[in-house]
């Protein structure tokens, strides 16, 4: 049984995200001295990665210090209250070490098994969602009005893909979107963009292929509070797994059942 989010205990988490962005700005407006890695062809991290991870881990475990921590770039701490902190530091790293501006700190919390609450903070675009269990979501501090529906003349999902994910599932994925379906798509290069983009009305959903679980985590509880849906199964999902999910209005669910029914899972073999 998971708990209401208290104003007390969001107030502080997007406080927390609020300084973490600062921090990454810090960073991008520097971007020529930015040491950068590569975890593989085309998936990046840098320096302000790792250090905007371990600023909200500490900040975090200050605030709340029975509960856990994981993080994208390896924050790793097991608490005693059942509650863990989700961090995906900077989602969108690739369009944060090119310039763009779609690129957000995200923290969200984890009990009883689901995503329960979470804070968005889109440094650049000046932007912050709060939301989740027992609260409203909002965005800079304005209620979210509810999404549903979907106008099948003016369709359009957002897509993503891990880099590692075969080119014949992406096709599949888009020609799907494309002729059965017949939807635009965008692809942005952060799930947590094109989710906002979904609280915000401008896609119906998202189809996700190979994210983490630090993806959506915040963005979910966020979301379910204006009636968007997911069909990752939670109770069969580790935290460490990598996904493929549909999220968005009933209508786009429906319409995407055929590709990504409730529980799908990422098969590369």
């Amino acid at each position: 049984m998971t708990q209401a989010v208290t104003q007390d205990c969001a107030n502080t988490v997007e406080a927390i995200a609020r300084k973490a962005g600062d921090l990454a700005l810090s960073h991008f407006h520097e971007l020529s001295s930015v040491p950068v890695e590569s975890k593989g062809h085309l998936d990046l991290v840098t320096a302000a990665d790792q250090e905007v991870e371990a600023f909200v881990t500490r900040a975090l475990i200050e605030a709340f210090p029975d509960d856990g921590v994981f993080g994208e770039e390896g924050a790793a701490r097991q608490g005693s209250s059942g509650r863990i902190w989700v961090i995906d530091p900077i989602d969108g790293t690739f369009n944060f070490v090119r310039g763009g501006d779609q690129w957000a700190i995200s923290i969200g919390l984890y009990e009883g098994g689901r995503p329960v609450f979470g804070v968005l903070h889109v440094p650049v675009r000046g932007q912050t969602l709060v939301g989740g269990n027992g609260l409203a979501s909002t965005l800079n501090g304005t209620e979210l009005a509810l999404r549903s529906g979907m106008k099948s003349r003016q369709a359009a999902c957002g897509v993503g893909f891990h880099p590692v994910i075969p080119i014949d599932l992406r096709l599949d994925t888009l020609r799907f979107v494309l002729e059965d379906v017949k939807m635009s798509f965008r692809c942005c290069g952060s799930a947590t963009l094109s989710l906002i983009e979904i609280a915000q009305g401008q896609v119906d959903g998202y189809l996700g292929t190979g994210e983490s679980t630090w993806d959506l985590m915040a963005a979910l509880p966020i979301l379910e509070t204006i009636g968007i849906r997911c069909t990752v199964d939670w109770a069969q999902t580790d935290l460490s797994d990598k996904l493929r999910f549909a999220c968005g209005t009933q209508a786009f669910l429906d319409a995407v059942a055929p590709l990504v029914p409730f529980g799908t899972t990422l098969r590369l073999d």
